[in-house]
């Protein structure tokens, strides 16, 4: 590919002409190397990008069935990629030239992190982010610590105690650009996305194991016949038995949606239910229950690290940045029309997600805690 070739490439890019693929391997490669060491050797940097290239190669081949990529795409993908690159390091040594090029930003904001509050039943709270690694707190038998790695647990202290019949609860609330995780009396582990809550017993009594959910979760249920564990959230019930399943509820978004990864799960709200399999997701919207197929592993993207985008408008890619790095976003003029595709880490500050966006025709600046996004 030539130099004329890929400056006809980015201009369709920005133009939104280009393929997903393309669109996808252009992104991918700007992350990584716009934000790359600036003091690196060419010969380092050549060094840097073969290795990337290697990678990618991998990734690619591991999707191919996903993505639909024929061997000669994949190719044609890594010859592009190359040459990109090869181009893109030029242009870094060559101030003459610019293609795409974004302004510094003198402020900037970190990536959430484990942080977490933690309301007992009379009504103390923990800061579980600020707490001491060991024993928090000992309610109705039960022991809550907290473990080396942050993680919170409830365990029995002794086996065969009788609980109280009055029920204790418990309400973990995650703030803007905080998650946390937990598992829960009966072996449950829940990880709590940002910006969500869940209220639950500190010991599960009686026929059922019921818990409340505000935002996000995604939940490992540990397997009981005789105990249905269900989640209530925003006018919906979900029941499993012991299952894998990620529940997104947020007051923002238009509708509850259930995502079964392993098990199986039933979907109610009023009359209406629906049982979902694995890669099915129920969306629960205005009374009705819509049951489809989606690719499960990219609906928990979030849990593994990653923001995931398919095909969304930018007050969709606003809400999930917005959470997570505790941000407020505001709009001046009309706002952008395009589409985002695409898998980034959770894990970088946000000029690096945002500068992927002005890569794509979409200004922006940063006011401390306010995002404007102008088009």
């Amino acid at each position: 590919m030539q130099p004329q070739d890929i400056e006809d490439l980015i201009e369709r890019y920005n133009s939104g002409m280009t393929t997903p693929a393309e669109n996808a391997l252009v992104e991918s490669w700007y992350l990584k190397y716009k934000h790359g060491d600036p003091y690196l050797s060419q010969e380092q940097l050549e060094e840097d990008q073969k290795e990337s290239l290697d990678n990618l190669l991998n990734e690619i081949q591991g999707r191919t069935k996903r993505i639909q990529l024929s061997r000669w795409a994949i190719a044609a993908s890594i010859l592009f990629f190359m040459a990109v690159g090869g181009y893109f390091f030029s242009i870094n040594n060559n101030s003459r030239r610019q293609i795409a090029a974004v302004k510094p930003q003198k402020q900037d904001v970190a990536p959430g992190g484990n942080k977490a509050i933690l309301t007992l039943g009379d009504g103390s709270t923990i800061v579980l982010n600020g707490a001491k690694i060991g024993k928090l707190a000992r309610q109705d038998n039960i022991l809550i610590k907290k473990a080396a790695d942050g993680q919170i647990s409830y365990r029995d202290v002794v086996v065969d105690f009788h609980p109280s019949k009055n029920i204790i609860y418990n309400t973990a609330t995650t703030p803007q650009g905080g998650q946390y995780q937990f598992i829960l009396a009966d072996g449950t582990k829940v990880w709590l996305n940002a910006s969500s809550s869940i209220k639950y017993p500190v010991v599960f009594n009686g026929n059922e194991r019921r818990v409340e959910l505000t935002g996000e979760a995604y939940f490992e249920v540990a397997h009981n016949a005789k105990k249905p564990f269900k989640v209530i959230s925003n006018g919906q019930t979900v029941e499993v038995l012991g299952t894998h399943f990620n529940i997104n509820a947020y007051n923002d978004e238009q509708a509850v949606k259930t995502t079964l990864l392993e098990g199986s799960v039933k979907v109610s709200a009023g009359k209406v239910s629906n049982i979902i399999k694995p890669g099915q997701q129920a969306r629960f919207d205005h009374g009705l229950i819509d049951v489809m197929n989606v690719d499960a592993d990219e609906v928990v993207a979030w849990k593994n690290g990653f923001f995931f985008f398919e095909d969304n408008n930018i007050q969709e890619v606003m809400r999930q940045l917005s959470r997570w790095y505790g941000v407020e976003i505001k709009y001046e003029g009309q706002l952008p029309s395009r589409r985002f595709s695409g898998e980034i880490s959770r894990n970088v500050n946000l000029s690096q997600i945002l500068d992927i966006l002005s890569f794509k025709q979409i200004h922006y600046k940063i006011d401390g805690k306010t995002i404007i996004v102008m088009n």
